[in-house]
């Protein structure tokens, strides 16, 4: 039975064990991605990020790069396997399932951008398809560019499913590239920097389009502010974890690791107390909003408070 009472039904015929329990928070992986171009500080973030959740444990580094990982092997402890060409998408999740086979915390991929556009790479995997099917007929070439997408997209989603399922935290870097777009203003074309849900001022990270949004958190870093985070994707549950304007290190690490394995942030719950206070309130009274002690409040928590609160002064208003 669920904590409803409700007993889950299994149709007759299947022997398959559906089970709910509670949803809390515990040991839960995270995908977070790093896109610039060169001078952003891509690698040194990575490796200070990587650092901080892996503790005193060494973190594994797969490295397309040629052994650019080494540069930094005297600064931080990690253990570096070299992949190379053909960058498949199958390459790249063989060798995560290897790195998360040797019990690593934290896997850092330095870079994803070979698998969409390095030798062997899903670009390659394409042309090969359109050049088996088409050959050097334009006509059929045309004809059959969807389908050649069959074989590498298939590939790309068996890749992406077991990042999704590994124990390991994953840090992925991608090469960034700076786009131009024409427009119509006013009648007239002009060039731009590229506008996509991934880019900003025109750069636009280098990966299949859609990997960004697949990550936890993901961020684009700029030469001018090596280091520092612009989101793509963060949700309000991980800010904290990457404050603005600050560049990502060890501390930024750590905090990712502590919210992993369950860690609460400890809201500020001063403010509404005495807000409530205002209104006359006594300390059970503001305690029974949420159902638990002040002391014991989530960010959650306050949310549900803070709504109780304008009600009640909805509430006085219109009494007076």
């Amino acid at each position: 039975k669920n904590r409803a009472g409700i007993e889950g039904r299994i149709p007759s015929g299947e022997t398959n064990v559906y089970q709910f329990k509670k949803a809390i928070r515990s040991n839960v992986s995270v995908i977070i991605g790093l896109a610039g171009g060169t001078g952003s500080g891509k690698t040194f973030s990575a490796m200070r990020l990587a650092s901080g959740i892996s503790g005193d444990k060494p973190f594994a580094y797969i490295d397309t790069e040629n052994g650019r990982a080494l540069h930094y092997a005297d600064q931080f402890s990690f253990d570096e396997c070299q992949l190379r060409p053909p960058f498949s998408p199958d390459a790249y999740r063989e060798a995560i399932l290897a790195a998360d086979a040797g019990g690593y915390p934290v896997i850092v991929i330095d870079s994803m951008s070979h698998e969409h556009e390095g030798v062997g790479g899903l670009l390659d995997m394409h042309e090969e398809d359109v050049q088996r099917m088409g050959g050097d007929d334009w006509k059929k070439r045309e004809a059959v560019k969807m389908a050649a997408w069959i074989r590498c997209k298939g590939q790309h989603r068996k890749m992406l499913q077991t990042m999704l399922q590994v124990k390991a935290h994953l840090i992925l870097c991608f090469r960034a590239a700076e786009k131009i777009e024409m427009v119509r203003e006013d009648g007239k074309m002009k060039i731009v920097p590229k506008q996509t849900g991934t880019s900003l001022n025109g750069w636009v990270p280098i990966c299949e389009r859609n990997l960004p949004y697949e990550a936890t958190c993901s961020f684009l870093l700029m030469a001018d502010e090596p280091g520092v985070p612009h989101p793509i994707k963060l949700q309000a549950q991980h800010r904290s974890m990457f404050p603005p304007g600050k560049p990502i290190d060890e501390e930024a690490g750590r905090r990712v690791a502590a919210w992993a394995a369950g860690a609460t942030d400890k809201p500020d719950t001063a403010a509404i107390e005495q807000a409530f206070k205002a209104l006359g309130w006594e300390s059970d009274a503001i305690d029974k909003t949420v159902g638990k002690p002040i002391a014991e409040w989530t960010p959650a928590d306050v949310n549900i408070a803070r709504t109780a609160y304008r009600k009640a002064t909805a509430q006085k208003q219109a009494t007076i």
